[in-house]
């Protein structure tokens, strides 16, 4: 089985406000991401909270998603997140797609593929690539996330990516979807359907 986690922590600084709540279509940004993740058959959702995370949990009121609350979510470390999410996975879970809570563009296609990717090869890291550019979600096999839960302070993901450079899997795909997120009110308003 494969899970999801949704790194949904952060403090919105750059955007001004709560981005994950901010309308998507008929859904909030967070909303889009789990419906999307949802959609293409991930069996598991967990979405990681922290910086407004009463809102955040509100948005996601009868949505398929768990939530996990990262107290250390001020610290802005992507990695607390990941190490939160993990950490609600169950023995049962084979592997953990790494989305982004603010990428709402993220399309159903290459999730399914990334999935399929991982059953056909079992891959133990498998990174979307639009024009030789990484992007998310990603995906990451259970015996790597000592990895990430062993992770030195002051070390990031792209340290554990690094250091696994030669299990990734890329997989090519032909949509910049991947490579993009909210971070300023300019990509909001760029992005938004």
């Amino acid at each position: 089985m494969i899970a999801a986690v949704v790194l949904a922590a952060g403090l919105s600084r750059r955007m001004g406000r709560p981005k994950m709540t901010l309308p998507w279509g008929g859904r909030t940004v967070i909303g889009q991401v789990v419906q999307v993740l949802d959609q293409a058959g991930v069996d598991e959702i967990v979405v990681v909270t922290g910086g407004a995370h009463e809102q955040v949990e509100s948005a996601l009121t009868g949505l398929p998603a768990r939530i996990s609350f990262n107290p250390r979510f001020t610290d802005d470390e992507m990695v607390f997140s990941l190490k939160t999410g993990l950490s609600e996975l169950g023995t049962h879970i084979e592997a953990a797609l790494v989305a982004l809570g603010d990428q709402p563009q993220v399309q159903p296609q290459v999730v399914k593929s990334i999935l399929e990717t991982f059953k056909q090869t079992t891959a133990p890291l498998i990174i979307p690539s639009y024009h030789l550019r990484r992007g998310h979600p990603w995906l990451m096999a259970r015996l790597l996330w000592s990895s990430v839960l062993d992770l030195e302070p002051g070390k990031t993901m792209r340290d554990v990516i690094n250091q696994h450079a030669d299990q990734i899997y890329y997989l090519n795909v032909e949509t910049p979807s991947v490579l993009r997120d909210l971070d300023t009110p300019e990509d909001y308003r760029r992005e938004r359907p």
